[in-house]
């Protein structure tokens, strides 16, 4: 029996599993294009496909960044379909016999570091960097870096100087809030929208 999900991806083979659940090869049942499906169980202890879906909306048109095409849940499953991905940094350095050439290093590095300070733009900090998280495009963008896995990734919190020369921010991270009514003296204010 063929399993559709969100009524037009066909649910094919498994293509890996971790700790956040299992990863299928899919396809659009209109388009034929190939897609990655992420399922997670709705019974697991600490669930991250939901924010995991909110993080590719909220940083969707950046370089490397894949596109979000369907969240939801259906049956056991919290189920997000994404662009299908080459090969991680970490498969082809074992192809590689775990050498890259100084070229290769440089054009990597370029890469993860642009997506990196794209999400810190965003106002994100990814907290699980590995080279299991950046893939390599496929097709026309084989050689496009693409950074994945946001269920760890945390927001942070923007402070904004007020009646001074320039604006200055102060990035705090989230959780370290806690601070003395006089810091207002300071011309310190919460900024409530990310930027």
């Amino acid at each position: 029996m063929e399993h559709v999900i969100g009524g037009k991806f066909k649910l094919g083979r498994k293509i890996g599993s971790g700790s956040f659940g299992e990863l299928y090869l899919g396809v659009n049942a209109q388009t034929g294009e190939e897609v990655a499906i992420k399922l997670e169980s709705v019974k697991t202890k600490h669930p991250q496909l939901h924010y995991e879906s909110k993080l590719y909306i909220l940083l969707q048109g950046g370089t490397g960044i894949p596109h979000l095409k369907w969240f939801g849940v259906e049956g056991e499953y919290n189920i997000m379909v994404i662009d299908l991905l080459g090969p991680s940094l970490e498969d082809l350095f074992n192809y590689c016999n775990r050498k890259f050439s100084l070229k290769t290093v440089l054009m990597l590095a370029d890469h993860m570091i642009n997506r990196v300070e794209y999400m810190h733009s965003r106002g994100f900090l990814h907290r699980d960097i590995k080279p299991d998280n950046f893939l390599m495009g496929l097709g026309r963008k084989a050689n496009q870096v693409y950074i994945i896995d946001f269920g760890l990734a945390k927001n942070t919190v923007i402070f904004r100087r007020i009646n001074t020369y320039p604006t200055e921010r102060i990035r705090i991270l989230q959780g370290l809030l806690a601070m003395p009514v006089s810091i207002h003296t300071l011309g310190l204010s919460k900024v409530e929208e990310m930027i």
